[in-house]
């Protein structure tokens, strides 16, 4: 029982002295600048900051969330083409049913209106 949790527990030790080895060298070899007026200046992009906090429109968290959804569920497709043949008339129709889900899903957002970019 031991022996099947021995790789994860040593790459979970190994990860956790990397990241300490490298934490540690950075904060101990690494230069030391004292702050100053200049480097505390918010700076963006390669350009000084206006200052003011642009306010973004719901619609836009919206589409990435819907992006991110619709991204991760074209996931799950793949490991199904994959054994596809394995799977037989009883994947396949898990997968159909999947796949109308989310058809009806986008129909929906469609529909709502959520796809559509205003400026």
């Amino acid at each position: 029982m031991i022996a099947t949790y021995a790789p994860v527990f040593l790459l979970l030790v190994t990860a956790f002295a990397l990241s300490s080895l490298f934490y540690g060298a950075a904060t101990f070899l690494g230069r030391h600048k004292k702050p100053s007026v200049e480097k505390n200046a918010p700076f963006e992009c390669g350009s000084e900051s206006t200052g003011g906090q642009i306010r973004l429109s719901v619609k836009f968290y919206l589409t990435a969330i819907l992006f991110v959804v619709f991204d991760i569920e074209s996931v799950f497709v793949y490991p199904w083409a994959i054994h596809f043949r394995d799977l037989g008339w009883l994947g396949l129709a898990e997968m159909i049913s999947f796949l109308a889900v989310i058809l009806v899903a986008l129909v929906y957002v469609w529909r709502k209106g959520a796809l559509e970019w205003e400026t």
